[in-house]
C-alpha cells in the first residue's frame, strides 16, 4: 500500500508530491530497478542472437514480457531477493534468471549479466533515466514557463516603465523587453541542454574487457559493445575506470544550476516589481494572504520558486564537487550522490511549476508605471548630454550632472534647460519632446529577437 503523502519525510514526496509525481516514473527505486532490467534484458537479447553464444533459434520477443509486465508488486520481489544478496544488481540479476525458468530458457540462465560488472548496467540506466526525464517532464515543463514570458512579453514589448540600476531611477525600458530578457536567457541555456549527448561504458570490471577476451578471443568486444550502447541512443565511451566517469551528468547539471539561476533572478525581479507595485497579482477569493492581515496578497508563488531553486542548486553542488571524483578504479562514492538526481530535477520542477503559476497571476500596474515615469523626469539627462556631445560640447556630462545629479527635477525644468542649450534646431526640438514615456529607445524591437 503507498504510504500516505502526510508521512513523506522529503516535501518533494509529501507537500509537493502533484508537483513531482512524474518524476517518480524515472528516478524511483522502482523505476531505477525496471531501467537496469531494461539494460540486462537487451544485453541478453544481443548475446541470443549472435552464433557465438547460441546456434538455435530463439524467441527473444518474450524476454521483453519480463520488462513489460514489470510493475510494483515484481518490484517487491527483487527487493526480496535483495534482502538476501544484500546486493542490488545481483538481485536483479537472480530476478530474471527466475524469469527465465518460467519461460522455458533456463538454458540460458548463465547468460544474464554476462561479462557485466554491476556499474555497467547501473550507468546505461542513469543515463537512459535522465534522458527520458529531460524529454518528458523537466524540457516541457521548462518551454512552457519560457511560453508563458514570452506572451506576455510581445503583448507588453511597447509598454514604458522606469528601469532601475543599483535600486536608483534610471533610462526607460519596456515591459517586454525586461520580460524578454529572460526568454532570450532561459532559452540560450535550454539549448545546450538539448544537445547534451549521454554517455555509457559497458566494459567490464575495470574496463578493459579482460574476462571477455578470456571467454570469447574472436569477439571484437570494442565493436560489440559500442554496438550495444549506441542501440540505445548513448554514446559510447572507449576509456573508463570500472565507472562512467560521469562528467557529462555534471555538464548536465552545470548547465541546469545556469537555468535555474536565471529563474531566481526572474522572480527576484519580479517579486521586486509586485512589492513597487509596477505589477499586482490577481486575487482569488478562496485564498488567504495572512493569517492576520486579511489584505494580504503575497508573492508566494515567487517565493517558493526561488526556494526549490536553491535547494536543487545545493545538491547540484553536491554533484559537481564529487561525481568525477572517484578514487582509483572505484569507490563508492557516487552512489548515494545518483541516487539524488531525481530530487534535485524535483526541486528544478518545482521552481519552473511555481513559476508558471506566479506569471500566469500577475497583471501589469499601468497607472504606478505611467506615474512612476512622470515622476522621474531626470531620467532625460542622459539623452540631452549625448545629444550635446553630438554637438560638439566637450563637458556635455559635466554639465547635465551638476544641473541633476541628486536633484528633483520636473519635466518643465528639464525643457527649460533644453531651450537655452546652442545645439541644431531639430535636435532640440526633438529633446523638447522627448517624455520619459517616449524614451524607450529601440526596446520594443528588441522583443523581437525572441
Amino acid at each position: 500500500m503507498e504510504i500516505d503523502n502526510l508521512l513523506a519525510i522529503s516535501p518533494i514526496d509529501g507537500r509537493y508530491r502533484k508537483l513531482t509525481q512524474n518524476i517518480s516514473k524515472y528516478f524511483s527505486e522502482y523505476a531505477y530497478i525496471k531501467y537496469r532490467i531494461l539494460i540486462e534484458i537487451e544485453w541478453l537479447k544481443k548475446l541470443l542472437n549472435d552464433d557465438n553464444f547460441t546456434k538455435e533459434t530463439v524467441n527473444t520477443n518474450k524476454l521483453m514480457d519480463i520488462y513489460a509486465d514489470f510493475d510494483i508488486s515484481e518490484a517487491k520481489r527483487v527487493k526480496e531477493i535483495e534482502e538476501t544478496t544484500n546486493h542490488d544488481v545481483k538481485a536483479i540479476e537472480y530476478y530474471i534468471r527466475e524469469k527465465l525458468e518460467k519461460l522455458g530458457l533456463e538454458k540460458y540462465k548463465c547468460l544474464v549479466h554476462f561479462g557485466c560488472t554491476s556499474e555497467d548496467v547501473n550507468n546505461l540506466a542513469y543515463s537512459l533515466m535522465l534522458k527520458d526525464c529531460l524529454k518528458k517532464v523537466i524540457i516541457p515543463n521548462i518551454e512552457e514557463l519560457i511560453e508563458n514570458v514570452k506572451e506576455k512579453a510581445v503583448i507588453r514589448k511597447g509598454l514604458p516603465m522606469l528601469s532601475h540600476t543599483h535600486g536608483q531611477a534610471a533610462t526607460p525600458t519596456t515591459v517586454g523587453k525586461e520580460l524578454a530578457v529572460f526568454v532570450y536567457r532561459w532559452n540560450s541555456i535550454l539549448e545546450k541542454i538539448k544537445n547534451i549527448k549521454f554517455k555509457g561504458k559497458f566494459s567490464g570490471a575495470v574496463g578493459t574487457y579482460s574476462a571477455h577476451v578470456v571467454a570469447y578471443d574472436n569477439i571484437d568486444w570494442i565493436e560489440y559493445t559500442k554496438h550495444f550502447v549506441e542501440s540505445l541512443e548513448l554514446e559510447y565511451n572507449p576509456l573508463t575506470t570500472q565507472i562512467e566517469n560521469h562528467d557529462t551528468i555534471c555538464e548536465l547539471f552545470s548547465y541546469i544550476k545556469l537555468l535555474n539561476n536565471i529563474t531566481l533572478d526572474f522572480n527576484g525581479d519580479m517579486w521586486t516589481y509586485i512589492s513597487m507595485g509596477y505589477f499586482k497579482q490577481k486575487t482569488i477569493g478562496t485564498e488567504t494572504g495572512s493569517s492576520v492581515m486579511p489584505h494580504k496578497v503575497n508573492p508566494i508563488n515567487h517565493e517558493n520558486s526561488m526556494a526549490n531553486v536553491r535547494v536543487a542548486n545545493s545538491i547540484i553542488d553536491n554533484f559537481n564537487n564529487n561525481l568525477q571524483i572517484s578514487r582509483m578504479q572505484r569507490d563508492l562514492s557516487d552512489s548515494s550522490n545518483l541516487r539524488n538526481i531525481g530530487v534535485a530535477l524535483a526541486h528544478t520542477l518545482v521552481s519552473v511549476k511555481q513559476s508558471i503559476v506566479a506569471i500566469n497571476k500577475m497583471e501589469v500596474n499601468e497607472g504606478v508605471l505611467e506615474e512612476e515615469l512622470d515622476k522621474n523626469p531626470e531620467v532625460l539627462a542622459e539623452a540631452i548630454q549625448t545629444v550635446l556631445r553630438k554637438n560638439g560640447y566637450d563637458n556635455a556630462y559635466e554639465l547635465l550632472k551638476n544641473l541633476t545629479r541628486g536633484k528633483k527635477v520636473t519635466l518643465d525644468d528639464i525643457r527649460k534647460i533644453v531651450k537655452e542649450l546652442d545645439i541644431d534646431k531639430k535636435d532640440k526640438e526633438k529633446l523638447l519632446k522627448l517624455t520619459p514615456e517616449t524614451y524607450t529607445g529601440l526596446a520594443a524591437n528588441l522583443v523581437d529577437f525572441i
